[in-house]
């Protein structure tokens, strides 16, 4: 029997899902609080549904063949209905070869990943656009920031997850807290903007991935690199690769063709993939050690408040 306000559901998946690293792909760095990993190895998310805010918790049980999930808050129901398709039940593998020896190797240790679908755009956007042409490390110090500021604590247990901002408080920031964040008026121009389309870029969760795509790069700041971004986890889209990234091209040609290639030859490599070409990103991303860095890095700016 749950508890008063609190949701429960075991799911039983047709495969062995690795419910972890599924969610993972929403983790924004190891301190990104709206994800929690606990001491018992049960992996926590801050989220904001439509139906408002939710902390929801997912521990596997590998001795059942089972996937537990406990959620608080008046998002709970609706985040519990999605668990499946959030842990990669609709990920439809149809068509892709992996006929390349890394690709091989990324399927045999890791057979059970799929892409999971979170359905929430706003979600995938917000820190989408904070990593705009920044390093990780930025981007990573600027999210937390912004969510410890100007998020709220997640409902349930947890002492510290929180709930990213609603659209209507990120509208409202002034400019200087944006840079004592270290997210320059570019990035905070495109989150305001967004944040006054809201409800047009949350319906975009029901739409089909090109047509998702063709509307988020309607939106002011929004390029291929944000709409792909947002898409890989919205939509579990399994085409979305992220054009203009500073190291994905290189890296997958590199695994590939044992050179480095840039946008136009990632998109020519990948060309046989066609329908599964993030798959196929994402699995090099899998696939282990990559060759030293030894070209140009893009650093940290130092001229930035905080």
């Amino acid at each position: 029997m749950s508890e008063p306000g609190v949701r429960e559901r075991t799911w039983r998946p047709a495969w062995p899902c690795p419910a972890g690293q599924v969610l993972a792909a929403s983790r924004r760095g190891t301190g990104d609080p709206t994800y929690r990993i606990g001491d018992d190895g049960a992996h926590w998310r801050g989220i904001r549904t439509p139906q408002g805010p939710v902390a929801l918790r997912v521990a596997a049980r590998p001795a059942e063949a089972s996937i537990h999930a406990t959620a608080w808050g008046p998002g709970a129901e609706w985040v519990l209905e999605r668990l499946p398709q959030m842990l990669g039940a609709d990920d439809d593998w149809s068509g892709f070869e992996a006929d390349h020896p890394v690709l091989r190797e990324a399927r045999r240790r890791h057979p059970h990943w799929r892409i999971g679908r979170t359905s929430l755009v706003w979600e995938a956007l917000v820190p989408s656009i904070i990593e705009q042409k920044v390093t990780g490390q930025e981007a990573f110090l600027g999210f937390r920031r912004l969510v410890r500021a100007r998020g709220e604590r997640a409902p349930g247990p947890h002492p510290d997850l929180w709930v990213q901002p609603a659209p209507a408080t990120i509208a409202a920031i002034p400019s200087w807290e944006w840079l004592a964040w270290r997210i320059d008026p570019a990035r905070s121009r495109t989150l305001v903007a967004a944040a006054q389309r809201a409800a047009a870029v949350e319906r975009i969760g029901t739409c089909e991935t090109d047509e998702a795509d063709r509307r988020l790069r309607s939106l002011p700041g929004i390029g291929v690199w944000t709409s792909a971004e947002v898409r890989q986890r919205s939509h579990g889209d399994p085409d979305a690769v992220s054009f203009g990234d500073y190291h994905v091209a290189g890296q997958v040609g590199l695994a590939l063709t044992g050179e480095p290639v840039d946008d136009a030859g990632l998109a020519e490599l990948l060309q046989p993939w066609a329908g599964h070409r993030f798959r196929v990103q994402a699995l090099v991303a899998m696939s282990g050690p990559h060759r030293e860095r030894r070209g140009p890095r893009m650093a940290p700016r130092t001229h930035l408040r905080g």
